[in-house]
């Protein structure tokens, strides 16, 4: 990849996170709507050992449905003023594009989830230990370059689109399924839910690993001629 291309998406990745940074949207909003779902769930519940059983899933939940929120915000900036729009016609890589709004998506969904794990701890019990963790923090990291990847894609194709906070949902939950289903069972092995061992999380983090890379490689590809549609 060129390093024109890299400063670009630098450039796009440093300004949606001040943009971020400046209306605080993760920390006063977003976050808050997460851990509050988690909270409603622990209520809702209302038993320990259900609970404990549960946390790995709620985590991923609460993620997921925090994401949609998020690239709709990030895609409605570009296209209220028509920014996305001046980036086409001024001839910026599309390919740079996309990897920048995905940088940018992924720091804040790591904030996020960091925010829901420690949530889970505290209001779950969930049990972590140093070789948990380690597979925590690499599921962490392998499932948030696939929702970005995939939210970034799908964000991109909807901007333009009637009803787009319908149509996104509609057509990105069905895609994270196997980020649902692999982030939760590696989430399982390294809370140990169910007495589940760490070391049967590894193959679920080979899913992610290979969902990350794909979408990663088809966003970047397709990003330009979805947009431009």
């Amino acid at each position: 990849m060129s390093s024109g291309r890299l400063s670009v998406a630098r450039a796009i990745a440093r300004r949606d996170l001040l943009v971020e940074w400046r209306s605080r949207v993760v920390t006063n909003q977003v976050i808050p709507f997460a851990v509050l779902v988690m909270v409603m769930f622990a209520f809702a519940l209302d038993s320990d050992s259900v609970l404990e059983r549960v946390a790995p899933g709620l985590v991923w939940l609460a993620t997921i449905f925090s994401v949609l929120f998020l690239i709709s915000r990030s895609f409605a900036v570009e296209t209220a003023d028509g920014a996305l729009d001046a980036m086409r016609s001024a001839g910026v890589d599309p390919m740079a594009i996309f990897i920048g709004k995905a940088l940018a998506v992924a720091v804040q969904l790591l904030t996020l989830e960091i925010a829901l794990v420690f949530a889970a701890v505290i209001l779950y019990r969930a049990d972590l230990t140093v070789g948990g963790g380690v597979l925590l923090v690499t599921t962490l990291l392998a499932a948030t370059i696939g929702l970005a990847s995939v939210a970034t894609l799908y964000g991109g194709l909807t901007a333009g689109s009637k009803g787009r906070e319908t149509l996104l949902p509609l057509l990105m939950l069905p895609v994270l399924a196997p980020v649902l289903i692999g982030a939760t069972r590696a989430t399982e092995s390294a809370f140990r839910t169910n007495g589940i061992e760490v070391g049967e999380g590894w193959p679920w983090l080979g899913l992610l690993a290979v969902f990350a890379v794909l979408f990663s490689v088809v966003g970047a590809v397709a990003f330009g001629p979805l947009v431009d549609e």
